[in-house]
């Protein structure tokens, strides 16, 4: 039987409303207008647009502004960003509103004051270094601030930050928070040139003593003591964020009884080799660079009372080392492989790969069985699949199996924070080798 029709009126009572769209915010007059991919980027919770997404950009006369609002392809506002105009990463966002430079510093301190506050309980009296700031983790773009024992070093790595107004409003929340000797500024030389920074002075931004200003300290990882020169070495110094890593190697050595001889692959300044000569009864750092062999000396020295076994160090190209090791057919009970960023752009990955897997494989090959492998990588470009499956390969070709003990990252005080994921880049693998 046939359905009747409805009445025209009862129809359109049933129609759905049509959606009104709610009118857009006003493009700012100055600013960044930025592509559609971006936007939806930003509202996922990251906080950088690259320079190939920014569709348009007026910042009127004069010098170039630290701080511009960014607005999307439609003009709608999406908040405030430090301005980089050489750089690839040319907006880093800071907050979700519009906010002005002063209100900016006012944000910067308290959310400096905020981070500072959440690594105090992760030192006591056998650890007293620490990285206080983490940049983008805690919401704070392009700025580092490390501790070692009583001198904190600043990094500023992004233009919108490179300013006498920026460096002040950071010491004075550091002195707030915590009684340094030296508060000191250390340059990235790479960043540097990338983002058209100022070369910064070699004095301290402030010192306890300006007559005398402390750049030397001693500092304690996990009970050992390591030296610091704020005028020498890598990043702002040294690796805090392996430090966990150091502690676990030692004591899954321990547990495997892989306590005989122990090899670290780039050493840098001992930090693994001397954690692992806790356990082990001889130990080799090997590394390029003869200047942080002849610190990795002094911090085995300043730890004489507690490490027994037989350290040396070797200065020597890795790849060439243990190509002709394991061609010798050396062999090791623990082996750390832990070498610098190989991809720092996603274009390098292959190259990079083909490097770990180099380095993965030599060591397979010298490991004793029920060994220990630690395989780190600090290249955010090279993912947990990647460097699994590259390690897996070489096992392959060493004709050996691994067993997976841990998968290990930084430590907390290098957070991750899951929207943004360029803050996980250091990746450990705890393996027995079989």
């Amino acid at each position: 039987m046939a359905r009747e029709k409805q009445p025209a009126a009862r129809r359109k009572k049933q129609e759905k409303p049509a959606e009104i769209t709610p009118p857009l915010a006003p493009a700012p007059a100055l600013g960044a207008r930025i592509s559609r991919r971006a936007s939806d980027r930003l509202r996922a919770g990251h906080v950088w647009v690259y320079a190939s997404d920014v569709e348009s950009v007026s910042v009127g006369d004069g010098e170039t502004p630290a701080l511009i609002p960014v607005a999307d392809n439609r003009g709608l506002l999406l908040g405030t960003a430090l301005y980089s105009p050489s750089s690839q990463i040319a907006l880093r966002m800071i907050s979700r509103t519009a906010i002005d430079p002063e209100e900016w510093l006012k944000e910067l301190g308290q959310r400096l004051r905020t981070a500072v506050q959440r690594r105090l309980p992760m030192m006591n009296e056998s650890t007293d270094a620490c990285r206080l700031c983490f940049s983008e983790a805690d919401e704070l773009p392009g700025l580092v601030v490390d501790k070692y024992g009583d001198l904190v070093i600043l990094q500023l790595l992004a233009r919108g930050l490179d300013s006498a107004h920026v460096r002040e409003t950071c010491v004075l929340a550091l002195r707030e928070e915590l009684q340094p000797a030296s508060i000191l500024e250390r340059p990235d030389p790479r960043i540097r040139e990338l983002e058209g920074l100022s070369v910064p002075s070699l004095a301290p931004l402030w010192a306890a003593d300006p007559e005398v200003p402390a750049t030397q300290t001693s500092f304690h990882l996990n009970g050992l003591m390591f030296q610091f020169d704020a005028n020498a070495g890598q990043k702002t110094g040294a690796f805090l964020d392996q430090r966990l890593n150091y502690a676990a190697a030692a004591e899954w050595a321990q547990k495997l009884g892989a306590t005989g001889r122990a090899l670290d692959v780039c050493t840098y300044q001992g930090g693994f080799a001397l954690h692992l000569a806790r356990a082990c009864q001889r130990v080799t750092g090997v590394d390029v660079s003869h200047a942080s062999l002849e610190i990795a000396e002094r911090n085995l020295e300043a730890n004489r009372a507690q490490i027994s076994a037989e350290v040396d160090w070797i200065a020597a190209d890795a790849f060439d080392l243990m190509r002709d090791w394991s061609d010798a057919r050396e062999s090791f009970a623990a082996i750390v492989v832990d070498p610098p960023a190989f991809a720092k752009t996603r274009r390098a990955v292959e190259g990079a790969l083909r490097g770990y897997k180099e380095l993965n494989l030599r060591a397979l090959k010298m490991a004793l069985p029920g060994g220990l492998l630690v395989s780190c990588s600090c290249s955010h470009h090279v993912d947990w699949p990647a460097l699994e499956g590259t390690v897996a390969s070489a096992a392959a070709d060493a004709h050996r199996r691994v067993r997976v003990l841990e998968r290990r990252m930084a430590a907390p005080d290098h957070p991750v924070v899951l929207n943004l994921p360029e803050t996980e880049y250091l990746k450990c693998l705890v393996l027995e080798v079989e």
